[in-house]
């Protein structure tokens, strides 16, 4: 069984559908939801669904505290969904190509720092563009420069504000997310396996 983590610092639509999706596996299971923020919708998602989950906030948060967890919780791969905190070299090195993050646009457009949530779709619509989606990427040192592993689109129509770009790229996430995770999650136990 591999554990899995989840990083969260909002509501935790994503969070749910991950641990929806793995709820049934033999193979994995979301182990643990992980927040920066004692405040966030996501823990009461993972209360509601049997899931433990710890916070550490931005004054409590070191290397040495985060990978604590990463070792009690017996983690083996990392999904960031929504997480605002820059991941640690020190963690990024002891999971290479197992922390996987998912991006509200089409990388590597609208990305970097301050690039999230309402802020990437308000830039999407005020730019004009045609389309935009998901990208899902592994993390390396910068904001959301790691290497592509998925991307996903949706049209942005002209009339469309960005609450409605918004739906469409969530609708997006909670369908491809998951089943992207679980074929890293099956790559690396076949290359293990061999």
């Amino acid at each position: 069984m591999v554990n899995i983590a989840v990083f969260a610092s909002g509501s935790g639509t994503n969070t749910e559908a991950l641990i929806r999706h793995f709820s049934s596996s033999e193979k994995y299971r979301v182990a643990l939801v992980f927040s920066n923020r004692a405040k966030a919708g996501v823990l009461e998602r993972a209360t509601r669904l049997g899931v433990p989950f710890e916070v550490l906030t931005k004054d409590k948060m070191t290397s040495e505290a985060l990978m604590e967890l990463m070792a009690r919780y017996e983690i083996g791969f990392i999904v960031l969904a929504g997480y605002l905190c820059k991941i640690p070299d020190e963690l990024i090195k002891a999971y290479p190509k197992r922390i996987v993050n998912i991006h509200p646009a089409l990388l590597p457009k609208y990305g970097g720092k301050g690039m999230y949530g309402k802020h990437v779709h308000e830039a999407v619509v005020k730019a004009g563009e045609k389309e935009t989606g998901i990208t899902i990427h592994y993390i390396n040192e910068n904001y959301d420069e790691g290497e592509i592993i998925s991307q996903k689109s949706c049209p942005v129509e002209p009339s469309d504000t960005p609450d409605e770009v918004a739906t469409k790229v969530h609708a997006l996430e909670h369908q491809y997310y998951p089943q992207v995770v679980e074929n890293l999650l099956e790559n690396l136990s076949r290359n293990q396996d061999s």
